[in-house]
């Protein structure tokens, strides 16, 4: 996507990465701290062109498309700084990537996105390493405590694919691993809840069981047991947020080092047993390719402080 003219009129030719969207949500986007009914005007009063015509908020924009864009207040972007200063040192494990697709093995630690207090995620360093890219955007998130795989879309089209494929759960195989308290009971057994997202009173994020929530389904398949824990493949047939920590804890087996819904008392003790974080990383991802069809199957092994306290207990 190339731009001219920013003190004035913007022209902006379109590219295959961001090809095949409605010109509203492109403009949205592009627009960022412009109100939305100001976007909607600007198209209908005729001021937005595509290809020097006039055009309808329900175009979709083809690779090699011209917008005209007048001039508009936009609020002041983001202070790319923080991400830029840490690029250097933070390396993002590539899993796989093609020139649609990429799968990073993200640490604990780095929320996949900056606001609420963070001054930066994953998709803010990613494209302070790669500023060449013209489109990188995020296809699903991970909890900041959260590591594993996480994938981010090249091209827009493949990310209004995986939207739909991950809004059908039978077309994503996602699998994580958990260590939690006590010994699991069943080698395969499916969790049912119904989840529902609240805030706490300092303005946390939470989920809790309530017949008022969405439904939610985990199937739990028992890997190793040990004195008093269990490793646990949980196998998501829906998406929920925090749905495999509130799943496991409301079952009775909270995920070891979990600072929402562990053991607390556990948690404190972990540490000291080689435990600093919490035990939960998303393995592995089985899905048709979003362009070619073609099966991937994706995999991040354990982090190596995860990997040793899981030989520590197998010792």
């Amino acid at each position: 996507m190339t731009e001219t003219s920013k003190a004035s009129v913007t022209f902006i030719e379109i590219t295959e990465e961001v090809a095949g969207q409605r010109l509203d949500n492109f403009l949205l986007r592009h627009l960022k701290g412009v109100p939305k009914s100001h976007v909607y005007r600007i198209v209908r009063s005729g001021e937005v062109r595509v290809n020097k015509g006039r055009a309808d908020v329900t175009t979709r924009l083809e690779a090699g498309d011209v917008l005209r864009i007048p001039p508009v207040r936009v609020a002041e972007k983001p202070d790319a700084a923080p991400a830029q200063a840490a690029s250097d040192r933070i390396e993002l494990t590539i899993v796989y990537e093609d020139d649609a697709l990429l799968a990073i093995d993200k640490p604990s630690g780095i929320a996949v996105h900056g606001g609420s207090g963070v001054s930066f995620g994953v998709i803010e360093l990613l494209r302070a390493q790669r500023p060449q890219a013209k489109f990188l955007e995020l296809v699903h998130r991970l909890d900041r405590e959260t590591s594993g795989i996480l994938l981010v879309a090249k091209k827009r089209m493949a990310l209004v694919k995986m939207h739909e494929m991950l809004r059908d759960n039978h077309q994503i195989d996602k699998r994580y691993l958990a260590m939690v308290k006590g010994v699991w009971p069943e080698p395969r057994s499916h969790v049912k809840f119904k989840l529902l997202k609240y805030n706490t009173a300092d303005g946390e994020r939470r989920v809790k069981k309530s017949a008022d929530g969405l439904t939610s389904h985990t199937v739990v398949n028992r890997r190793a047991t040990f004195a008093d824990a269990s490793l646990l493949e949980c196998e998501l047939k829906t998406g929920r947020t925090h749905q495999i920590r509130v799943h496991l804890a409301e079952s009775g087996y909270p995920i070891l080092g979990d600072d929402k819904y562990g053991d607390f008392a556990l948690n404190k003790a972990l540490p000291r047993a080689g435990l600093k974080r919490m035990f939960l990383h998303a393995w592995r991802l089985t899905l048709a390719h979003p362009l070619t069809g073609n099966k991937l199957e994706l995999e991040a092994p354990l982090p190596k402080e995860l990997q040793t306290y899981l030989d520590s207990l197998a010792a």
